[in-house]
């Protein structure tokens, strides 16, 4: 992992980025001509409603869906005007994901599970397995790299999915509601995680959340209605 000092150039910027979903012959307009900018080393979460727009919103900083309408820029690249497979490498590179659901391999180890991302590269077998142990010991797991995911509490399993998510050292974190499915402590853990990786390591986060407590975890708290920033 290497450390980098929070600065004010922008990380990503949306200009007038609506989206509009298909429903039969209706169309749905879920983001309507929205303005963001969101600065690098930036901590920001986004609350509002269910239906507001906040998952539609991450889905397009990440590069996993492209804006109707509007410019996206996100970590110098123009997200809205590239291919399909130049997305795929670029979020490679550049984001990591963190979920509600920890979506870890039942059959693999908490150390092969952090690995995954990491086999898209061209980086050796023995690479891998350090860079592997390194994220892993940042999120304070290196006693559990050889459990499966059936021997660790939820809020560990949460960690693992987040050395995955740091393991390649992306710039952006994106996190959809990381902690609904946790308890308090086990919240408090993974907030705690993610206020490190973004104060020691430089990773500008944006974080979905329904849960007041979480969001004021962030420097920034955004709040989505109806498609528009309030």
């Amino acid at each position: 992992m290497t450390s980098a000092t929070p600065h004010a150039d922008v990380l990503i910027r949306c200009t007038g980025v609506t989206k509009t979903f298909k429903r039969g012959n209706q169309a749905l307009k879920v983001l309507d001509g929205l303005d963001l900018e969101i600065p690098a080393g930036g901590f920001e979460a986004l609350m509002g409603p269910s239906g507001s727009g906040k998952s539609t919103l991450l889905n397009l900083l990440a590069g996993l869906d492209k804006p109707t309408t509007g410019s996206l820029e996100v970590a110098g690249a123009r997200v809205d005007q590239m291919s399909e497979t130049a997305l795929g490498h670029w979020r490679g590179i550049n984001i990591g994901f963190v979920f509600q659901a920890f979506n870890l391999m039942p059959v693999l180890t908490a150390v092969e599970n952090v690995e995954l991302p990491l086999l898209l590269t061209k980086l050796s077998a023995a690479e891998r397995r350090k860079r592997a142990q390194t994220a892993l010991r940042v999120v304070g797991l290196e006693d559990r790299m050889g459990h499966y995911p059936r021997m660790l509490s939820g809020g560990q399993e949460q960690r693992v999915a987040l050395a995955r998510a740091i393991v390649h050292d992306p710039v952006l974190i994106i996190a959809d509601e990381p902690t609904g499915d946790l308890d308090r402590d086990s919240t408090e853990a993974i907030l705690t995680m993610f206020e490190k990786l973004n104060s020691e390591l430089g990773k500008t986060i944006v974080m979905v959340t329904h849960d007041p407590a979480a969001a004021e975890r962030a420097t920034v708290v955004r709040r989505l209605n109806k498609g528009r920033l309030q």
